[in-house]
């Protein structure tokens, strides 16, 4: 590839995803995996994760038809409790791993660091395990760090769950009147004769493309996914104004460069 991969969020939520199976635990280090090393994982080879990643090299994410927000919903009782005490957690392990070698240290893996990022991931993948049958605010899937020199600084955390979680399972882990999760939706996964487009101008396929239905995919001979990957919601818990601790702008544009 001649072009950085920037998918982080990948690394976490292949981990969750329903495509690890039920049982299987996940990998203990995928962090020096390139995309085309993912393709050839078990259950991996034809569903398309890894050639979405290629699709998101080198743009930034918006907010269209390849990216679905959970709607905000009107503040309920034990709301704004519940979510206090999700950042209260998530400052805490911030706050712990300030120290980006710490955070080494305890099992979290820099996903790609030898790629340019604007947004490094470190994944701790039995955390990654545990948030596809439960919620643990104190266990974030990732920390969020950005370079700083030859080293890392901590700006926030991000929490994950399986594609297949109800919105009740959702609202119940994090609360919608409060924080919007997000999803990577309608990709239409390129022929094999076509995968180059992917990185070109104008690309029809992705999660940068044009087509968003089954059925213009369907017609450019593609694969048509409804979503991809697992439910994602990042925490900054630095941040001292609420809109900025559950940034949605953010956490969208943070994903690629």
């Amino acid at each position: 590839m001649t072009k950085p991969i920037l998918a982080a969020v990948a690394f976490a939520v292949f981990a969750v995803s329903p495509l690890w199976g039920q049982e299987q635990k996940p990998q203990s280090d995928m962090s020096n995996m390139s995309a085309s090393d993912m393709h050839d994982m078990p259950g991996m080879g034809n569903d398309g994760s890894a050639h979405a990643m290629h699709s998101m090299e080198g743009h930034h994410m918006d907010m269209g038809p390849h990216m679905k927000m959970t709607a905000l919903r009107d503040l309920k009782p034990g709301d704004q409790e519940k979510a206090d005490q999700v950042v209260a957690a998530a400052r805490k392990v911030a706050e712990k791993y300030v120290d980006y070698k710490v955070a080494l240290a305890d099992g979290y893996k820099i996903f790609m660091p030898n790629r340019p990022q604007k947004q490094y991931h470190f994944t701790n993948y039995w955390y990654a395990f545990e948030a596809s049958r439960r919620f643990n605010p104190e266990h974030p899937t990732s920390l969020l760090y950005e370079k700083q020199g030859d080293g890392y600084k901590l700006i926030g955390v991000m929490y994950t769950a399986p594609k297949g979680t109800p919105e009740e399972e959702l609202n119940s882990r994090i609360p919608f009147s409060i924080a919007q999760w997000h999803a990577h939706v309608n990709l239409c996964v390129p022929p094999d004769d076509k995968r180059s487009e992917m990185g070109g101008a104008n690309p029809q396929f992705g999660l940068q493309g044009s087509i968003t239905t089954k059925e213009a995919c369907d017609a450019a001979g593609g694969k048509f996914m409804p979503q991809i990957f697992g439910w994602m919601v990042h925490v900054y818990p630095f941040e001292q104004k609420p809109e900025d601790v559950w940034s949605v702008e953010r956490q969208a544009h943070n994903h690629i460069d």
